[in-house]
């Protein structure tokens, strides 16, 4: 379900019955919203979040179930749909919140690491699940996980199954910080609103560099760098950060935009 408010879209997993675990018809929805929010530049930040008192307990193993013998070409489909609707989400030239309202499994857990800032109630816990079911990760869980608490702990994550708490997911650097559940809706629009007043050019050219600093070389990175604040300088909200740091004011950055 796609909701959007001003310059906040929120995306919400909205099967709380099925604590909003993921079927081919919500995958595609998934997609469908992320490419709106992708190309509507009405949109300036986005955030995700769930339904009821899951944030999502992974892939719906009912519908693994319905497939019989062809669940290996049901999953691919189901996965190949989700992926591109990360993607999407990921590269977008935009920032992404994630509010981690309740347990996060299987695919959920893959989904909550997705975001730029991550905000998790305190009660909630995070559990691979993947191996408990025979299968192995999907959603980037192989792919962010390393890169956020290291290696050595990601193997003993995804080999083991462990199930992390929120606290313990702050302390490895899992998610940005932990809220105490009454105040998650609050804190995280706070942070959207303060996203969205920012400067969005230059937030997508920062989420562009930080996905690519892995694989690049020092030099190459470096021209990057280069091209980028060349780029996003020759737009109006550049224009406007620096007159207003001249005139000693506050930048509104949604002016001749």
């Amino acid at each position: 379900m796609l909701n959007i408010k001003g310059a906040v879209a929120t995306l919400t997993l909205n099967r709380p019955e099925l604590g909003n675990a993921i079927d081919l018809s919500m995958a595609q929805a998934i997609l469908r919203a992320a490419i709106s929010c992708d190309q509507d530049p009405a949109i300036r930040c986005v955030v995700i979040t769930g339904a009821g008192r899951l944030f999502c307990a992974g892939g719906d193993l009912g519908s693994f179930t319905a497939a019989g013998d062809g669940v290996p070409g049901f999953l691919s489909e189901l996965a190949g749909v989700l992926h591109l609707a990360l993607s999407r989400l990921i590269r977008m030239a935009k920032p992404l919140v994630v509010l981690v309202n309740g347990p996060a499994a299987g695919a959920g857990m893959s989904l909550s690491l997705v975001g730029d800032i991550v905000l998790a109630a305190r009660s909630t816990h995070f559990t691979p699940a993947y191996g408990a079911i025979g299968l192995s990760p999907d959603g980037g869980l192989s792919w962010h996980l390393p890169r956020l608490v290291g290696l050595r702990r990601a193997q003993e994550i995804l080999l083991l199954n462990r199930r992390l708490s929120a606290q313990q997911a702050q302390e490895m650097g899992l998610i940005t910080r932990l809220v105490e559940d009454d105040q998650l809706l609050k804190e995280g629009d706070a942070v959207a609103q303060s996203l969205a007043a920012a400067a969005t050019p230059a937030i997508g050219r920062v989420r562009h560099l930080l996905l690519h600093s892995y694989g690049a070389e020092l030099e190459a990175h470096l021209e990057q760098e280069a091209r980028g604040i060349a780029s996003v300088s020759a737009g109006p909200e550049a224009r406007e950060g620096i007159a207003a740091f001249i005139a000693k004011r506050s930048p509104n950055f949604h002016s001749g935009v």
